[in-house]
This record gives C-alpha cells, sequence and structure tokens, in this order.
C-alpha cells in the first residue's frame, strides 16, 4: 500500500470522524442509554456501530450505480454534498447539536422504539447525509477494488474506535463536561466545513472549467 493510499484512507477517516462527531453524539448515547444496564449499554453501543457500517458500506457500494441510475456526474454530486458538509459544519459550529441530522418528527418517533441503537443513534444522528455523501464521494473517486477494500476497512476501523468512546462515554462526558464536548464539536464543524469547500472546489473545477 502506498503513503498516497494511506494519506486518501486517512483522510476519509478524519472525515468520517467530523461528519459523524461521535463525541458531540456521546451525551445523547449516555441520556438513552441511562436506565440500561452495563450489559445492554454494550449491547446498544455494538448494534449502534453495526448498523453505522452497513449503511455507510451499502452507500460505498450502491453509490455510483445510484448516480448513473440518476445521471447525476461525480462532479455535481461533489458541489451537492459539499453543500450539504457546509451546512451541518455551520450547524454544529454554532452549537446546534444534532438538529441538522434529526427534525422534531424524528426525535418523537424514536421514543416508541424499542432498539434506539438503530434509530436514533446509528440513523440518523451518526450515519446522516454528510457521512453518507462522504462516502458515496470517495467510493467514486477511488472506484478500484483495493481502493474499495481500503475504504471499508476505514469504515469498520472507524466504527470500531467508535465503539471504544461509547463503551467508556460516561467516563467522557463526566470529564469533558457539556463546555469540553460543545468545543470539540465545533472543532469538528470547521473540519467538516473545510473538507466541504473542498468537495465543493473539486466539483466546481471540473463542471467550470474555466474558473480554474
Amino acid at each position: 500500500m502506498s503513503s498516497l493510499e494511506i494519506a486518501v484512507f486517512l483522510q476519509f477517516f478524519l472525515g468520517l470522524v467530523a461528519a459523524v462527531n461521535p463525541v458531540g453524539v456521546m451525551p445523547v448515547f449516555v441520556s438513552l442509554t441511562g436506565h440500561m444496564t452495563p450489559e445492554e449499554k454494550n449491547k446498544t453501543a455494538v448494534t449502534a456501530n453495526l448498523a453505522v457500517a452497513i449503511i455507510l458500506i451499502v452507500s460505498l457500494l450502491a453509490g455510483q450505480m445510484l448516480l448513473d441510475m440518476f445521471s447525476i456526474s461525480l462532479d455535481s454530486f461533489r458541489v451537492a454534498g459539499g453543500l450539504l458538509l457546509l451546512s451541518i459544519a455551520f450547524s454544529m459550529m454554532s452549537g446546534k447539536l444534532g438538529e441538522d441530522k434529526q427534525n422534531k418528527q424524528e426525535k418523537s418517533e424514536y421514543i416508541s422504539k424499542e432498539q434506539i441503537g438503530v434509530v436514533p443513534l446509528a440513523m440518523p444522528l451518526m450515519a446522516g447525509p454528510g457521512a453518507i455523501s462522504s462516502t458515496i464521494v470517495y467510493g467514486a473517486k477511488y472506484p478500484t477494488t483495493m481502493d474499495t477494500m481500503g475504504i471499508i476497512a476505514t469504515i469498520s476501523l472507524f466504527c470500531l474506535c467508535t465503539w471504544g468512546l461509547f463503551r467508556s462515554a460516561p467516563l467522557i462526558v463526566k470529564f469533558c463536561g457539556q463546555t469540553g464536548i460543545n468545543v470539540i464539536t465545533r472543532i469538528m464543524g470547521l473540519i467538516l466545513g473545510a473538507l466541504g469547500i473542498q468537495f465543493i472546489a473539486e466539483g466546481l473545477k471540473h463542471l467550470l472549467p474555466g474558473l480554474a
């Protein structure tokens, strides 16, 4: 594996960290699982991250097919995905945690669900539109079998790390406090915004070559 491929996978991993913002989701996880036993909390954490992995891998494998089905070019999707990432980034930097990923109707619907690991944790809080669009863009940009396997491995590693964070979520939330989590969320929003700008710039460079 070349250093260039490692850099691509690292960039994708950091993009997922910014898009999903697992540290920002941890307080939600703690509040939703506060009544559970340690075994149930662990099961919920496993379910949530397994669902995220499945959602992102399916998006990776089927993303190009969907683009072809609707005759959407990769560059157009890059611009749209970049604008979406920017929207989420602005919400994160303004401190509106989760409001960009989960509306009021979705928030009320999950109360009746027994499996909160899938709804709302995995979808829409973690594997939201930002993470899905980022995965599709990288999958379409690097379509070889080796690249696809590398991206799948990166998604799996990301979900494993997020599971570890959720396992220690009560301690981390207690240590950081709400202020610390808000600071981290804003930093992740800044990184996500930069990633969105990069997507838009790459898309416009090919859609409007006269601007380059």
